[in-house]
């Protein structure tokens, strides 16, 4: 997990999470351990892949009472199973 990454065109990014080679709970997991380094306002980018984290971890976020500010696929493959950027406010 990295802090101050550089921001790209969406706007800022205070923190970011290369979860793809994770499964779940632990895409999750590694998930709410970043988040509960940021301050509130704080800006991060997660990027996941599957279905299941697909499904889960943007739920999970908002369940803790954090925003989703975008879900983007990066990679166009099969339904579920691309690579995705998950944007997240910490409220």
């Amino acid at each position: 997990m990295n802090k101050e990454k550089p921001s790209n065109e969406s706007g800022k990014t205070d923190f970011f999470l290369d979860i793809t080679p994770e499964t779940c709970p632990m895409t999750f997991v590694r998930t709410k351990l970043m988040i509960e380094q940021m301050s509130p306002g704080d800006i991060a980018v997660v990027i996941l892949k599957g279905a299941e984290p697909l499904e889960n971890v943007p739920r999970s976020v908002q369940d803790m009472g954090h925003s989703i500010i975008s879900l983007e696929p990066l990679e166009a493959e099969g339904e579920g199973d691309g690579v995705y950027s998950l944007r997240i406010l910490k409220t």
